[in-house]
């Protein structure tokens, strides 16, 4: 934690700087905001600032999955579903360049507000990593309109990051964009049992070429696969990129070619 007195870097939980005495400012987890010493909420956004944020529990799904004989009927199930990767651009950048308190100040609000809209458009958290997630749609429940869930969730995304950064900019602080891609199509699901809860997660190029499509985004873009393209045809506006070229699996399918379109909005 940076002393905002003397710019002495402290280990995190204390109270007052070790170089110069002064009270040590806090960043809310919620919002990024600077507290004044001794706040117990966030002057910003009203959150609690002895409370911690944590993006793993806030990826638990409201969906869960019960450990009991209902389970392994879930395992080796087919299920059409659209896969949506997110991630932060320049989230190494931003942690090399800031103190690693107010990088996770940063960063962990906005994994959460990832998460939080993936969960508000009824789709499954699959794995929150350190600067992005992997979200299904269509499973565990399904459905059937599982590609429109995940691009409102996307456009979603996009626009409450984009209304954050200019926020943080006016602070004088970094902002951040995101980077999307999605892809629809079968997928065998499994049912992994780890420290007493059950994973849920997909097998399938499905998912592989969604994780692609994020790789092709530009900063603050979303990528959709031609299958999810016509699976939404007449519901969003995109904008055609043509044949794009994403690394494959193996060297037999090195750089294959990929219809994708580039989502911009919501249809009318």
């Amino acid at each position: 934690m940076r002393c905002v007195s003397c710019g002495a870097d402290n280990r995190e939980g204390r109270k007052f700087c070790s170089k110069c005495g002064g009270a040590l400012a806090r960043a809310c987890a919620n919002c990024g905001a600077l507290s004044e010493p001794g706040d117990d909420f966030c002057g910003d956004c009203g959150a609690s600032l002895t409370a911690r944020t944590d993006p793993a529990k806030a990826a638990e799904p409201a969906i869960r999955i019960p450990l009991d004989a209902s389970s392994a009927a879930l395992d080796g199930e087919r299920k059409t579903v659209t896969a949506l990767f997110a991630d932060l651009k320049g989230s190494t950048e931003l942690m090399r360049d800031l103190d690693p308190e107010e990088a996770r100040a940063i960063i962990d609000p906005t994994l959460k507000l990832m998460i939080d809209v993936v969960h508000r458009y009824d789709g499954y958290v699959v794995q929150s990593t350190g600067d992005g997630i992997f979200a299904l749609f269509g499973a565990p429940v399904t459905h059937e309109d599982h590609p429109q869930r995940a691009l409102h969730a996307a456009l979603a995304t996009r626009d409450e990051l984009r209304r954050r950064g200019e926020d943080l900019r006016m602070r004088g602080r970094a902002g951040v964009e995101v980077r999307i891609g999605i892809n629809s199509g079968e997928v065998v699901m499994r049912t992994v049992q780890t420290g007493g809860h059950t994973e849920y997660s997909p097998v399938g190029h499905v998912i592989n070429l969604a994780a692609r499509m994020q790789g092709a985004a530009r900063p603050d873009g979303v990528v959709v696969s031609e299958e999810t393209r016509r699976l939404v045809e007449g519901y969003f506006e995109l904008r055609e990129m043509g044949p794009t070229e994403v690394r494959g699996i193996s060297e037999a399918e090195r750089f294959p070619c990929h219809r994708s379109s580039e989502l911009l909005r919501a249809g009318d």
